[in-house]
């Protein structure tokens, strides 16, 4: 008994005959279909037809009924000698996540749970091993918060993945790090985060101001962890290395593999990319507890979203993350070098 496979690309070629009723698997956008071997697990692969241009499917016969999981490490797409494939854009294109909404709530909420346990051990651990807080210098300080930070972020990630698992192999543009062709126009990572970086700074700047405006004063900061963070910037190189890593590396990949890639991934499955993309940043602001914030912290993650779905890769948003959270403690350590009073620049009158 055959079994007929249907695969569908914005812009794939087609390959149709007729056959028995088709069971229709939806890979990534607007490329061109290539088949790689003739075997899948004792399934013997049959094609046949003419490529046309345009959306429609391709369609691949097997002896045997096989899963879309298995289908992906088969099938692959390609842009070659498609230069029509080069124009569309890919920000409103949505991801084919392969698990269902029960995985998407227990995720976050053990991710959620994950992280405040963590916090919560080690509060209690570090006083057992002699750790106190009161005690340490500003660098061992530091030293202490960057392992935390660690822990946390190998945690969690865990915790996503290890849930995850069951699923893989992932589609192609599911949880993507992929440093290859950093500039290209249409989706490379590098170029998109510098240019949404630029939109950060100036929409960020805009929503302060205009928060201004209409509250007709700062914002509280006092639980900000920025705040925390004030009496160790520029104490010593080795406390300002320690926060860029903090800051920079480990809670940029943190939050970017959770909320960018799973929580919006996820989101397309039911709403349309930008949708998911608001959705996810008013998560992104939530979760870090500071309601002063949220505007900025909105419209930061917004950026963040938008720039990944334009390149599907997650180091575009972990660098924009990256180059906003070091960059706010290195432009502190040089204005504290300086002598300015950062702990009033940074909390108002």
């Amino acid at each position: 008994m055959a079994y007929l496979v249907v695969v569908g690309c914005r812009a794939a070629p087609p390959l149709t005959w007729a056959t028995a009723p088709p069971c229709r698997v939806a890979l990534r956008r607007r490329e061109e279909l290539i088949l790689l071997g003739s075997t899948l697990k004792g399934a013997s692969i049959f094609t046949r037809g003419s490529f046309l241009r345009q959306r429609s499917t391709a369609e691949l016969q097997f002896d045997r009924p096989v899963e879309r999981r298995e289908l992906r490490r088969f099938v692959c797409c390609s842009t070659a000698g498609d230069e029509e494939s080069e124009v569309g854009w890919p920000i409103f294109d949505r991801w084919d996540v392969p698990w269902k909404w029960q995985t998407v709530v227990l995720t976050m909420v053990a991710s959620g749970l994950s992280f405040v346990l963590v916090g919560l051990s080690e509060a209690l651990v570090l006083p057992y091993l002699g750790i106190q807080g009161a005690s340490l210098s500003m660098d061992e300080k530091a030293e202490v918060l960057f392992l935390g930070q660690l822990l946390a972020t190998a945690v969690v990630l865990g915790v996503v993945f290890g849930i995850t698992s069951s699923f893989r192999p992932f589609p192609n543009d599911v949880f993507r790090y992929d440093v290859r062709e950093p500039l290209k126009l249409r989706d490379g990572w590098l170029l998109w985060a510098a240019i949404g970086f630029t939109g950060a700074v100036a929409a960020i700047a805009l929503t302060g101001v205009a928060s201004s405006l209409f509250t007709g004063d700062n914002p509280q900061r006092d639980t900000d962890a920025l705040v925390q963070l004030l009496p160790l910037i520029g104490s010593s190189s080795a406390s300002t290395a320690f926060l860029v890593g903090i800051t920079g590396v480990l809670a940029p990949l943190l939050e970017e593999t959770v909320f960018r890639g799973f929580l919006m991934a996820s989101l397309t499955k039911w709403f349309p990319t930008p949708v998911a993309a608001l959705a996810s940043a008013a998560a992104f602001a939530l979760a870090h507890l500071t309601p002063g914030e949220f505007p900025q912290l909105f419209v930061l993650g917004s950026i963040l979203g938008l720039s990944y779905a334009q390149t599907r890769n997650l180091l575009t948003p972990i660098a924009i993350h990256s180059l906003w959270n070091s960059g706010v403690i290195i432009l502190l350590t040089f204005l504290q070098l300086q002598g300015y009073d950062i702990k009033q620049l940074v909390q108002g009158p």
